[in-house]
C-alpha cells in the first residue's frame, strides 16, 4: 500500500477570487493554483499548501483548525462554510473560493467578521444583566436545572463564524439586520435565569424590521451554520412569543 501523502493523485483547480483593498492598484481578480489532493486533505491544509509552496501573498484566516474559532469561513462554490471542515475529497476536481460576502474586505478571502459581531453585541447588549442585589462572593451559584442548562448551551455553541449572516437574503437588503446569530443570542439570554431583563426588555431589542419581524424566513442560516444549530426554530418562537405579546 502507498504511504505517499499524495495518495489519491487527484490533480485539484483551486480558483481563487483574490483582492487587496489596500492596494490602489488591485483589482478583483480569479486566480487559479493547482495541487495534488491528500488523503484527509481539508480546504484549510491546501490553502497552507498552496500559501507556502506556490504564493505566500494569499490571504485567509484560521487560528483553531478544529471548527470552534470561526475564522476559517468563506464561500466554497458558492455556499458558506468553514475551510478546515470541508473535506476536499467532498467537492469537485475544480473549486471556488471566495471572501463572505456582507462583511468589510480585509483582503483576499479574510473578512473583517469580529467588527461586525461586536458592534451587534453591543447593540443587544448580548450579556448577562445581574439583578441588582448585593454579591455574596461566599455563596456558591445556584444549581441550574440540567435540561434547563443543556438548552442554554446549545445554543451557546455558536461560532460567530458569519456563514448564516453570509447567507441571508434580508443581510444583504437591511444593513442594520441583526441576523440569525443575534436572534439566537436573544434567545439564549432570555432562557437564562440570571438575566434580570424581561421578555419586554429583549423584545425592544429586536422587535422591529431589522430584528425578528425582518427575516424572511429563507432558511438559508439554517441550512448553512456548521454547527448545525436550530436557528429557523429560534427566530420562528422569538417572533411567535413577541406576536403574543402584543409585538407586530
Amino acid at each position: 500500500m502507498s504511504t505517499s501523502p499524495h495518495a489519491n493523485g487527484r490533480k485539484i483547480r483551486f480558483n481563487i477570487l483574490r483582492y487587496n483593498p489596500q492596494a490602489a492598484d488591485d483589482v478583483p481578480r480569479m486566480q487559479a493554483y493547482e495541487l495534488e489532493e491528500a488523503d484527509g486533505m481539508t480546504l484549510f491544509i491546501a490553502l497552507n499548501e498552496i500559501r507556502d509552496k506556490q504564493d505566500p501573498s494569499l490571504q485567509f484566516d484560521f487560528v483553531c483548525r478544529a471548527g470552534i474559532c470561526g475564522s476559517c469561513a468563506m464561500l466554497i462554490d458558492g455556499r458558506p462554510g468553514l475551510a478546515c471542515r470541508t473535506l476536499t475529497k467532498n467537492l469537485g476536481a475544480e473549486i471556488t473560493l471566495a471572501p463572505l460576502p456582507f462583511f468589510e474586505l480585509i483582503g483576499d478571502l479574510s473578512v473583517n467578521t469580529g467588527k461586525w459581531m461586536r458592534a451587534m453585541s453591543e447593540r443587544l447588549q448580548t450579556w448577562v444583566h445581574a439583578r441588582e442585589q448585593e454579591v455574596d462572593l461566599t455563596r456558591i451559584e445556584e444549581r441550574m436545572d440540567p435540561e434547563l442548562a443543556e438548552k442554554i448551551y446549545e445554543l451557546d455553541r455558536c461560532i460567530e463564524c458569519g456563514c448564516c449572516v453570509a447567507g441571508c437574503g434580508t443581510a444583504r437588503m437591511r444593513e442594520d439586520f441583526v441576523g440569525a446569530v443575534g436572534l439566537n443570542k436573544i434567545a439564549r439570554f432570555r432562557l437564562d435565569p440570571r438575566d434580570a431583563r424581561t421578555d419586554a426588555d429583549y423584545y425592544e431589542l429586536v422587535g422591529d424590521d431589522d430584528g425578528v419581524f425582518g427575516c424572511m424566513s429563507l432558511l438559508a442560516c439554517h441550512d448553512v451554520c456548521p454547527k448545525n444549530l436550530p436557528l429557523a426554530t429560534q427566530i420562528a418562537f422569538v417572533r411567535r412569543a413577541m406576536v403574543k405579546q402584543g409585538f407586530e
